[in-house]
């Protein structure tokens, strides 16, 4: 009996210390550190208004100018708990002005922080991950011209076992994967490759669709079978739609149409856009149209979500 306790304990000690190595943050390789150079931020701004980054990290509300000052704050209700965007304005003391490019980057693509902690998922780094380290580095050069804003956002409000950063390590491993989504236009549909895998990179990384248009399961991860599909809204407060190629509703807007709404806010029957797509689609009318026509020539060639499988 006492050795078998013996060999049990050790089997815990063992199963601990294998759980803490793969639990621990992941950063960029030396190769894809070589890779970042700093950026233009003129192009920054662009990736910037692809990303949505103001449409959380702005104050609730914000126009104009306003929405550069990314001093943090809006709360985002889940069912793991309260999350709060942090102050990401190039302030050295409560923003991100003390970061290098590698820390950015590191952040961006592995939701790892400077000190080398797990970020939470609620910032889509799941997405970011897919970023080129050109737009990576744009972004970081244009970041650097905003606003200093001071104060820091108030904590997340989380419960165990999801105040427990260092666990968020091994969901990465099973999340966080670099790889598009979608390998290629479904057979029978009619694209420009070029312009269908900008839209892929748009939709995919930087424009982080997914991350509210996709279903989670239970640890939270999206469902990459029902890619697109409609999902229950983050905040437990209505539905997200879906937004693939199926007959009727959404599946009805050509190209065109797609390409119209996101930059006018417009539907084709003249509805006009609402809830919190209304600063997805303010974000996208800031684009160039080629990448607005991008991600309706995407959109219009990914899998339908009602033959995919459960």
């Amino acid at each position: 009996m006492k050795k078998a306790i013996v060999v049990l304990f050790a089997l815990v000690i063992i199963a601990a210390g294998v759980g803490w190595g793969l639990s621990e943050p992941t950063r960029l390789s030396e190769t894809e550190v070589s890779a970042l150079k700093e950026g233009d931020p003129g192009r920054g701004e662009t990736v910037f208004w692809a990303g949505g980054c103001a449409s959380c990290h702005a104050a609730k509300g914000a126009k104009g100018d306003d929405l550069l000052n990314l001093g943090g704050g809006l709360r985002l209700e889940t069912p793991f708990g309260v999350f709060v965007a942090p102050n990401i304005s190039s302030s050295q003391a409560d923003g991100i002005g003390s970061w290098s490019l590698v820390d950015f980057a590191n952040a961006m693509t592995h939701g790892t922080s400077p000190d080398n902690r797990n970020y939470y998922p609620a910032f889509p780094y799941t997405s970011y991950a897919r970023m080129t380290s050109q737009d990576l580095g744009d972004l970081y050069a244009f970041m650097n011209t905003l606003p200093a804003i001071g104060g820091k956002a108030a904590p997340h409000e989380l419960g165990f076992p999801f105040n427990v950063r260092r666990g968020l390590g091994l969901w990465k491993r099973l999340f966080l994967d670099p790889e598009p989504v979608i390998a290629a236009p479904v057979s029978g549909v009619q694209s420009d490759t070029k312009l269908w895998e900008r839209g892929r990179y748009l939709v995919e990384g930087p424009g982080h669709c997914g991350e509210c248009h996709t279903k989670r399961d239970f640890a939270g991860g999206l469902v990459l079978a029902k890619w697109l599909g409609g999902a229950p809204a983050p905040t437990g407060d209505g539905s997200i739609p879906d937004i693939t190629p199926v007959e009727g509703a959404f599946g009805s807007w050509s190209a065109a149409d797609i390409a119209y709404y996101l930059e006018s806010g417009f539907t084709p029957e003249y509805d006009s856009v609402g809830g919190e797509m209304v600063h997805v689609q303010e974000n996208m009318a800031r684009l160039p149209a080629s990448d607005r026509e991008a991600i309706a020539a995407y959109l219009k060639a990914i899998p339908a979500v009602a033959s995919a499988p459960n």
